[in-house]
C-alpha cells in the first residue's frame, strides 16, 4: 500500500490490518511509515513510487500480494495553469500517473501468473470535476480513473479487479495544499460544495477500499467510486 504513512493511506492500512490483512506500509517518509505501522501492526518500507529502481527493489521483496493500493499522491499549490513550474509539473504527474505505471510492470505479471488479485487506485473527484488552478493535479487524477478502466478491461481475463475511489478533499496532509491556505474562511468555501457537509474522513475510504478490495465486491471491476459527500451530483 503506497503513501500509507499519512492520510487517506494510513486509513486504509489501518482497516486493512483490522479486517485480518498483512499490510506493507511503504511511504517515501521512512519515519511516518515506521509511526503508521507499529501503531497498526504492520510492516513498514520506505519506496519512492516515481522511481523505477525503488519500486523493483519492494516488488523484490513481496512479489506476491493479493491486493495493491496505489494510494501516493501529490499535488502543486492552488495557482493559474501556465504559472506552475516544470519541477512542480513533473513531480505530480511522476507520483500521481507514472507510480501507478511502475507498480503494474513490477507487480502485474505475477498476479497474471496467480490469476487473481485486487488493484486499488486513490484517484480523486478533481479528476471529474476539477477545481480551478488545480489544473495539472485535476488531470493526473482524470489520468488515474481512464489507466482504472483500461487496466480492468485488459486484466479481467485474468481474474484481476481494478477499481478506483473518487474521495473528495479530505482531513490529510494535502488539504492545505489544496486550498492554499488553511483558514475558517477557506474551509467554509471548501464545505459549502459538499452536500453532506464534511470532508471525508481516512475512515471513510478505508471502509470503502476495504469493501472494493473483498470477495463480497468479485463483481465489480473498472469502477472510480465517488466517496464525496454528494460534491459531484
Amino acid at each position: 500500500m503506497t503513501g500509507a504513512g499519512s492520510g487517506f493511506g494510513a486509513g486504509i492500512a489501518a482497516k486493512f490490518v483490522a479486517e485480518g490483512a498483512q499490510v506493507l506500509v511503504a511511504d517515501i517518509n521512512g519515519d511516518a511509515a515506521n509511526a503508521v505501522a507499529s501503531a497498526i501492526g504492520a510492516r513498514p518500507w520506505v519506496v519512492d513510487v516515481s522511481d523505477n529502481t525503488s519500486v523493483r527493489r519492494m516488488a523484490g521483496k513481496l512479489p506476491n500480494p493479493d491486493i495493491i493500493v496505489n494510494n501516493a499522491g501529490i499535488t502543486h499549490l492552488p495557482q493559474p495553469m501556465e504559472d506552475v513550474s516544470d519541477e512542480d509539473f513533473d513531480r505530480v504527474l511522476d507520483v500521481n500517473a507514472k507510480s501507478v505505471f511502475l507498480m503494474a510492470r513490477h507487480f502485474v505479471p505475477n498476479m497474471k501468473d496467480h490469476r487473481s488479485g485486487a488493484i486499488l487506485n486513490i484517484a480523486s473527484t478533481a479528476g471529474i470535476s476539477p477545481r480551478p488552478n488545480l489544473s495539472w493535479y485535476n488531470a493526473s487524477k482524470g489520468w488515474m480513473i481512464t489507466a482504472t478502466k483500461a487496466m480492468a478491461v485488459e486484466l479481467a481475463p485474468f481474474g484481476i479487479r481494478v477499481n478506483a475511489i473518487n474521495p473528495v478533499a479530505g482531513e490529510t496532509p494535502l488539504l492545505p495544499s489544496f486550498m492554499g491556505e488553511d483558514t475558517p474562511e477557506m474551509r467554509a468555501k471548501f464545505l459549502s460544495t459538499i452536500p453532506l457537509g464534511r470532508f471525508s474522513t481516512p475512515e471513510d475510504i478505508g471502509n470503502t477500499a476495504a469493501f472494493l478490495c473483498s470477495d463480497e465486491a468479485s463483481m465489480i471491476t473498472g469502477v472510480a467510486l465517488e466517496v464525496d459527500g454528494g460534491r459531484c451530483i
